[in-house]
């Protein structure tokens, strides 16, 4: 394990897989602290200089740059070790939305050790669709729950998201299942990461 890098867990799935839910039953965990990337873009504050230059590229509807996402998160990640929210001399870091692109994965590589890729697999496309339009109703989303943004956030992720398990060793990767019960899906994970949190526990400061 690298202790100058965030010993880290990715959350890796499709839309709709159920990494938020998960993420944030980990966090109720000791030891792990969960981090959504899309809390933080829903969070920014859009008057601070980094908020600005996010809300010059969201206005004109492009993307924002690999580097501006980065920075942002490093800038988050860091207020919240100030804050003594996350320890990483405690905790393992539980990330959830990055890095969505494999350009992503290569920069954040200097800040985050990956430990373990948990992999929430679905073959059944059509039934992850149901259930976004289902989650995005229920949230009080009806833009988000229409069939041609929802396939369109499909494609983005087979083509940009999907790549960035290649990245990573095989050995780290877990591949969980996506489709069951909360509950049944979190033994699978813990399953994979208790040892993980185990052996960090008893080697907090890599002596």
């Amino acid at each position: 394990m690298n202790r100058d890098r965030y010993q880290t867990v990715l959350l890796f799935g499709a839309p709709g897989a159920g990494k938020g839910t998960q993420g944030k039953i980990l966090a109720q965990v000791p030891g792990f602290f969960h981090m959504s990337t899309g809390e933080m873009f829903r969070n920014i504050d859009i008057s601070s200089e980094i908020g600005k230059v996010f809300r010059s590229y969201m206005t004109r509807g492009e993307l924002v740059p690999d580097d501006v996402v980065i920075k942002l998160w490093s800038q988050t990640i860091h207020a919240y070790t100030i804050l003594r929210l996350y320890k990483p001399e405690q905790d393992i870091l539980v990330l959830d939305g990055l890095p969505r692109s494999v350009p992503q994965a290569r920069m954040m590589h200097k800040y985050i050790d990956v430990l373990k890729v948990v992999h929430l697999a679905c073959d059944n496309k059509e039934e992850m669709i149901k259930r976004l339009a289902k989650r995005a109703l229920r949230e009080g989303r009806p833009d988000d729950a229409k069939e041609d943004v929802i396939r369109r956030r499909w494609d983005v992720y087979e083509k940009e998201t999907f790549p960035v398990l290649a990245t990573y060793p095989k050995s780290t990767i877990v591949d969980v299942n996506a489709v069951g019960s909360p509950a049944v899906i979190l033994a699978k994970i813990l399953e994979a990461l208790a040892p993980l949190q185990d052996r960090h526990f008893q080697n907090p400061l890599g002596a």
